[in-house]
């Protein structure tokens, strides 16, 4: 692996040639110049410590680039502050949205403005499953019609299994490429005398959540991506049979006693936190966690992934013809005070570079097929980068896209219900009994 200084280095090489290649994108404005020379862009976002720190190093290029005075500022109140900025008048130029149902809420009630023509086709065109992020990028306005609002720029996967590579040695296993090969190797762990899977719900306030995790990504694996969409936004109900079926398919997992560490009795009441460290016992408690990319930071200290600890793209059906579905969040640029500046700064993140920076950091996946992924400073980043870039459809996190009261709420709680024995049916059934209330 190269160092980090040299891929920087690289980087800075590719952007000193983007200038004319950003100009093209830039409705005829000039990057090589100093065409913004004096606007100030306002830039409001979730991020602090070191991701303002990687934000600002991008946002700096572009800088250099337009000598603009781009000016970043984050909040761990981000949600609430953007709507009372946008109400009082004193938006930023553009705001960086968490969850796309917040940017929809906000281009609704006439707070966003449409990014400029064409944009949709150039991410149907440079994104990996580019058609996902114009969907989940384009909202109603305050007319009602629907025009692109939002662009996605820093990506979280979801759909990912953890495992330890040597457990897996030592017991003979290879990692499954398909859906039935994942239920065969459970089944496979469990007659060889040991436990296939470790699973915790438990998350304070927020304990159910991982489970909504599981049955989004099965959702993806057992129905046409129309299916999710309806039923994220309701027009499908909880207690249709297909989304009760995908419950289902989870409690395959979770309410079967031999297929999960300490018995399917266990699963609600363990922390998400402290259920992969079963994988790291001797012998070990289990041999597969699900979870999204972030919850190596749980894992033993000292742990090395990529070596002492590896993942694979929780795969699809092969029986099915559901493509490659990959399950996420990640972050929506979108403009909250119209200016050229604004617009600049969205062509701007279309450049290979403007993912590179980052990506030459810590903490950054792009469905930008243009990027040169071996910039990377960290392999196990390029490998989940991969997995996005495979990837056919991209959904965002069900539950993020919901109502409050549902997806943080009835949802979860719903989970932990059925995790403990209550039917499926029934807790669908409650669920959208929630939902309704909500109308």
């Amino acid at each position: 692996m190269r160092s980090f200084s040299t891929t920087v280095e690289e980087i800075k090489k590719k952007v000193l040639f983007a200038g004319v290649a950003i100009a093209a994108l830039a409705s005829g404005a000039s990057f090589a110049g100093s065409h913004l020379s004096g606007e100030q862009i306002t830039v409001f976002g979730p991020w602090l410590g070191a991701d303002q720190e990687n934000a600002e190093a991008v946002l700096a290029e572009f800088a250099n680039l337009t000598g603009a005075d781009v000016r970043y500022v984050g909040s761990d109140s981000f949600e609430q502050q953007i709507r009372v900025d946008a109400e009082a008048g004193s938006a930023p130029n553009i705001a960086v949205f968490p969850q796309p149902g917040l940017a929809a809420d906000m281009a609704r009630d006439g707070f966003l403005t449409p990014l400029a023509d064409g944009t949709a086709d150039w991410i149907r065109d440079n994104y990996a499953a580019g058609q996902s992020w114009v969907d989940l990028g384009t909202y109603a306005g305050v007319d009602g019609s629907d025009a692109l609002y939002g662009f996605f720029y820093k990506i979280d996967v979801k759909s990912l299994v953890w495992y330890v590579p040597e457990n897996f040695e030592d017991a003979g296993y290879e990692v499954p490429t398909s859906m039935e090969d994942l239920k065969a190797l459970s089944d496979q762990i469990v007659a060889d005398g040991s436990t296939p899977w470790c699973i915790g719900l438990g998350s304070g306030g927020a304990t159910g959540w991982p489970a909504t995790d599981w049955v989004e990504d099965l959702l993806l694996r057992t129905q046409p991506v129309s299916v999710y969409d309806d039923w994220v936004s309701n027009d499908i109900p909880f207690d249709d049979p297909r989304i009760i079926a995908a419950i289902e398919e989870f409690g395959a997992f979770a309410r079967n006693d031999d297929y999960v560490s300490g018995g399917a009795g266990a699963v609600a009441s363990t922390d998400f936190r402290d259920s992969p460290k079963g994988l790291f016992s001797s012998p070990p408690q289990c041999y597969l966690h699900h979870q999204a990319s972030f919850i190596p930071a749980f894992f033993p200290e000292g742990t090395v992934v990529g070596e002492d600890a590896d993942f694979f793209y929780f795969p699809s059906y092969a029986s099915k013809d559901l493509g490659n579905p990959v399950l996420g969040a990640g972050t929506v640029w979108a403009i909250t005070n119209d200016s050229p500046g604004s617009h600049a700064l969205i062509e701007y993140l279309r450049t290979p570079v403007a993912h590179e920076i980052w990506m030459a950091r810590k903490g950054f996946l792009t469905p930008h097929k243009g990027v040169d992924t071996s910039v990377f400073g960290d392999p196990t980043l390029q490998k989940m980068n991969d997995i996005l870039l495979n990837a056919t459809t991209f959904r965002f996190d069900g539950s993020d896209l919901m109502p409050g009261g549902v997806g943080a709420g009835s949802f979860w709680t719903g989970m932990v219900d059925y995790a403990g024995g209550k039917p499926a049916a029934q807790v669908a059934a409650e669920i959208q009994a929630s939902w309704d209330a909500l109308k």
